[in-house]
């Protein structure tokens, strides 16, 4: 933090994205403040902007603050608390308290805004100069705050501004990128620094320096707490005592970039699974209970498709003794019940092209299909996709008998056999919802009915409902 303190008081005069002050800390300010502070970081394409109290106004000179951001509450609630649940949208931000020669600092990081101007209270602000003003008052620059928003997307933001090259090395898990994808590592510093530019990893900045973007900071970060936007995205692990969260029984969360950790994650993953015991023709086996390129599709699918703009939240993979749930923050694009059909639409362009190079993730669509054939192979339950307020689920279940399944379960699985059967240029019949069951031929009755229940459910319709009834034929309810 000292070496930010000094490179903000070398700064000529306040500038749009840094404003110092001595001891005046009114609540209210502070978060119009932050909504100013964070629009205008975005205009001058900054990763963060400054509230400093301890400074002189001209000389920025320490002079010392007896503000203390700990310590303030607005009615019982701490202050740090107060303002975020008046921010809208949300974003991060961080008092940090410095020691220097002088008196106390305190620094307030503010995150740029991002996808949406930042509003406190209800109002936007934004600074003119070093003034803050309400931001419908100066219609050009909220134009030209939204053209900002329109062109940037999460992956060419910069997770790391002004950087040295060798700073950039330690950093970023260089050696996996070019192990990844199966090239030499060059001799020197320049050739590395070149191939990660050539990816968009890092950027030109000023007199020789580089910014990491976040697409190099989320794949190849050594650590990605090292990045503040990135601290809450590793991807958190839990494995639970029996079918309710009330006991946890490991938790682990990763720290790598998402290429570079990606298969230790889908190794940590796996070892904590449960297994079934399979009888073979003489042998027994175990083996895991669920199938390992499923789990890879959807560990993928949750890393691509999230919302990085979220805040304070991240993917998650919980494991139960009988199912487990993957979750990522983010809506998705197309409707859930059009996951297996539906063509390849993801919020982070960049990084699912990345991971598709380097074998992660499927070259179109999204792997889906791939989830639910090797369910099907299995013979377990269809998969469940399905969101929850402002996150995109998938669950996994435990293999069960067939009658065990209740009315949900089998509607479920007729439905998914009927997309995946559709894509193929197929039918779902009666005999092959018994292959994928594998039900004897002298229970098609019973097979029938649940056939039923899914076009009595909609979620199937027969392509001739005046055919023999050996001869029906059914597709999704979409086709």
């Amino acid at each position: 933090m000292l070496g930010i303190l000094a490179e903000l008081r070398k700064l000529p005069r306040e500038t749009e994205w840094a404003e110092f002050k001595h001891n005046r800390a009114e609540p209210d300010e502070i978060g119009e403040y932050l909504s100013a502070l964070a629009n205008a970081a975005a205009l001058a394409g900054k990763v963060s902007a400054w509230l400093v109290w301890g400074l002189d106004d001209d000389t920025h000179e320490v002079i010392g603050t007896t503000f203390d951001p700990a310590s303030v509450k607005v009615g019982n609630e701490e202050l740090e608390s107060w303002l975020l649940h008046l921010l809208s949208p949300k974003i991060n931000f961080r008092f940090r308290v410095v020691r220097a020669e002088g008196g106390t600092v305190v620094l307030l990081e503010i995150g740029s805004a991002f996808h949406h101007p930042v509003q406190f209270k209800g109002t936007e602000f934004i600074r003119v100069g070093s003034y803050k003003k309400k931001l419908k008052d100066f219609p050009e620059k909220e134009r030209e705050l939204w053209r900002v928003f329109d062109l940037t997307p999460f992956e060419r933001e910069v997770a790391a501004e002004d950087t040295a090259a060798e700073e950039v090395l330690r950093l970023l898990d260089y050696p996996a990128y070019f192990d990844l994808l199966s090239l030499p590592l060059p001799a020197g510093r320049d050739g590395i620094l070149s191939a990660l530019q050539a990816d968009d990893l890092i950027a030109p900045g000023k007199a020789g320096r580089w910014n990491i973007t976040q697409l190099g900071a989320v794949l190849f970060a050594k650590r990605l707490t090292d990045f503040r936007a990135l601290t809450r995205k590793a991807v958190r692990v839990v494995l639970y005592k029996g079918e309710s969260r009330v006991e946890t029984v490991r938790e682990q969360e990763g720290s790598k970039g998402y290429a570079a950790g990606f298969e230790g994650l889908i190794g940590l993953v796996t070892n904590l699974l449960p297994s079934n015991e399979v009888i073979g023709q003489a042998l027994r086996k175990q083996v895991p209970m669920f199938p390992e390129l499923a789990i890879r599709e959807l560990v993928a699918n949750a890393i691509i498709h999230q919302d990085f703009h979220l805040t304070g939240t991240g993917p998650m993979v919980e494991i139960f003794a009988g199912r487990m749930e993957i979750t990522n923050p983010g809506l998705p694009l197309v409707q859930t019940d059009r996951f297996l059909d539906s063509p390849p639409r993801s919020r982070n362009e960049a990084l699912a092209s990345f991971m598709r190079r380097i074998g992660v993730c499927e070259e179109r669509g999204s792997g889906v299909d791939k989830v639910v054939m090797q369910t099907e192979r299995y013979q377990l339950p269809a998969p469940l996709f399905e969101t929850t307020g402002e996150h995109t689920r998938a669950v996994l279940f435990a293999y069960r008998e067939f009658r065990e399944m209740d009315k949900a379960d089998r509607i479920r699985a007729c439905y998914l056999h009927a997309c995946l059967r559709y894509v193929q240029r197929d039918f779902l019949t009666n005999a092959s919802l018994r292959e994928r069951f594998a039900v004897e031929e002298k229970n098609k009755a019973a097979v029938s009915r649940y056939i039923r229940e899914a076009v009595e459910a909609r979620m199937i319709r027969p392509v001739n409902e005046d055919a023999a009834r050996k001869m029906m034929k059914y597709v999704p309810f979409w086709a």
